[in-house]
């Protein structure tokens, strides 16, 4: 075998960081090491594997097809290391969950991954859908956890459980308690909302497809506790999931609008490049996550701990 798995990790992270000084930081070696091991791997098979657009390095078409298989092998070489030092071969996962995935499932999931598999590493990188699907298609993350839809050629998707918004308001609100509200006097409110890219605002948005006019946006927030808090304070109504606002509802903190004419039930599901190898380490979490809903029809049904 001509190449290593060095020269090969090296060729993964610049892809990903598009810059040698960068990967070098990812890798902990020093620059000139780095670039070394980038040369030697394309002067050994007489090949150029990445194009410098200014500043950037970018992947040709053998880079492109490259990269994947690369990033299987890299998998598969540290899964025989793990299971050489005695720890299962689970080795490091790489998550990405959207925000109401991230702030209310990710991280119990992850807890109590961790304790089944002692040595295991896994990092979470919580963002927007857009963001999400992005790092899956350029093998920055291992999995991802969305709640928006996903139309990437080159990614895997599997549905997980279903997940419904609710729209709601401060319980000092005028269409507090009120009954079913219509479309058109929802569009007139000023409104609390998800950024551009996310989940929820998309859904939010295409099940108001069916009306000519548009939401009068007050506040875009990228956090979903900061669009419940401007909604507390009596800033205008939003729209998340009921996974999110269960405690509030009970408080009485927060309450919802009924809003008959919109669809707002989605889809949550995990996705992975379509090249990915699956490592021992990405099926136990899938396992684990398809354990935490079983039986389950709503995300919102979850056992979770009350927030006080």
């Amino acid at each position: 075998m001509r190449f290593t798995l060095r020269q090969l990790e090296v060729f993964v992270a610049v892809a990903q960081h598009e810059s040698v000084s960068r990967a070098a930081r990812a890798l902990s070696l020093s620059q000139s090491a780095t670039s070394t091991a980038l040369a030697e791997l394309e002067r050994q098979f007489d090949c150029q594997l990445l194009d410098r657009i200014g500043k950037r390095l970018k992947l040709n078409a053998l880079g492109f097809q490259l990269l994947p298989k690369a990033v299987a092998l890299l998998d598969r070489a540290e899964e025989v290391e793990e299971l050489l030092r005695g720890r299962q071969g689970i080795g490091t996962l790489d998550v990405g969950a959207t925000l109401t995935i991230g702030n209310y499932l990710a991280t119990l999931l992850i807890g109590d991954f961790m304790q089944r598999f002692p040595g295991s590493r896994v990092r979470l990188a919580v963002r927007n859908t857009r963001a999400i699907i992005e790092g899956v298609r350029h093998h920055e993350l291992d999995l991802g956890l969305i709640e928006g839809h996903c139309e990437a050629e080159d990614v895997v998707t599997q549905p997980w459980v279903e997940d419904e918004l609710a729209v709601f308001c401060s319980p000092r609100h005028p269409l507090a308690g009120g009954g079913p509200v219509e479309l058109e006097r929802l569009l007139r409110e000023a409104w609390i909302m998800r950024e551009q890219g996310s989940g929820t605002r998309l859904t939010l948005e295409q099940a108001a497809r069916h009306r000519r006019g548009r939401f009068n946006v007050l506040l875009e927030l990228e956090h979903t506790e900061g669009i419940k808090r401007a909604v507390e304070s009596g800033l205008g109504i939003g729209c998340v999931s009921k996974l999110a606002l269960r405690d509030a509802f009970r408080r009485g903190s927060l309450v919802p609008i009924p809003t008959p004419e919109l669809d707002l039930s989605r889809q949550f599901a995990f996705i992975w490049h379509r090249h990915k190898y699956l490592a021992t380490g990405m099926r136990e979490f899938l396992k684990l996550c398809r354990q935490m809903t079983e039986g389950i029809t709503r995300s919102d049904q979850i056992a979770l701990p009350p927030v006080p």
